[in-house]
């Protein structure tokens, strides 16, 4: 979330001359104490609140969703959860095992750094070590371009960019996951299962600037960085 919020922050500041807002990464569990402890105003968390974690208040302003994607031209039209993670970790290896045509799976893998990666890993439990990996890829364009380039190639990106490549033409299409489309609207509602809300914390009902802050974050007025940062906004 630390890039988004520097951005959010740095327009929020420029509306209000002499307000500084300083942004600090380091992870969730880094947003959840500091704000509990108060050592930061609001903590940024990239999931849902836990039980444990029913004294503070959390805001969520966006969601960030994965989904597969193939080359339009591969016949594969849907894949279950245990075809996903068994192509990712070398069981299945060819197009033909699971309804496609006779051609070796080149599975495109970005870095394990990347928070897209992080989600798919914990959604299908493989663990990174274990992916069996024909190409790694950088961002999510870089991942879509490397895909177009490789009809039997299999990857996974943010579904905001994806969606907006695949409606600007390119020759790819978003699998559905357990029978759900890969869709903004499906990840907005919260449907689409790979997904987790992007979620501002704070120790009680925020006030002032605080208050203000979140307001903005919520609001169309930042739509555009959302969007840019390929997360999901909130709003429609």
């Amino acid at each position: 979330m630390a890039p988004l919020m520097k951005e959010i922050a740095a327009r929020f500041e420029t509306l209000h001359p002499g307000v500084r807002v300083e942004v600090k990464g380091g992870g969730s569990g880094r947003g959840i104490s500091d704000a509990r402890e108060g050592k930061a105003d609001i903590g940024m968390c990239s999931r849902a609140l836990t039980d444990r974690e029913k004294d503070l208040q959390g805001f969520p302003i966006a969601r960030d969703g994965v989904c597969l994607i193939l080359h339009a031209s591969n016949p594969v039209s849907a894949l279950k959860s245990r075809q996903i993670a068994d192509i990712y970790t070398g069981k299945v290896t060819n197009w033909k095992a699971v309804g496609g045509r006779d051609a070796r799976i080149a599975v495109l893998t970005p870095a394990m750094t990347y928070s897209s990666t992080e989600l798919f890993t914990t959604f299908f439990a493989i663990s990174y070590s274990d992916i069996k990996t024909h190409q790694q890829v950088g961002d999510n364009a870089t991942r879509i371009t490397s895909l177009v380039a490789n009809p039997d190639a299999i990857t996974f990106v943010s579904v905001g960019e994806a969606e907006r490549r695949a409606q600007a033409g390119a020759p790819i299409k978003l699998l559905p996951i357990d029978g759900v489309a890969a869709s903004s609207k499906n990840i907005r509602s919260g449907n689409f299962p790979i997904s987790r809300p992007l979620t501002l914390v704070t120790r009680g009902l925020p006030t002032g600037l605080a208050k203000q802050f979140i307001e903005f974050s919520l609001s169309s007025q930042v739509s555009d960085l959302v969007l840019a940062h390929d997360f999901v906004s909130y709003l429609d």
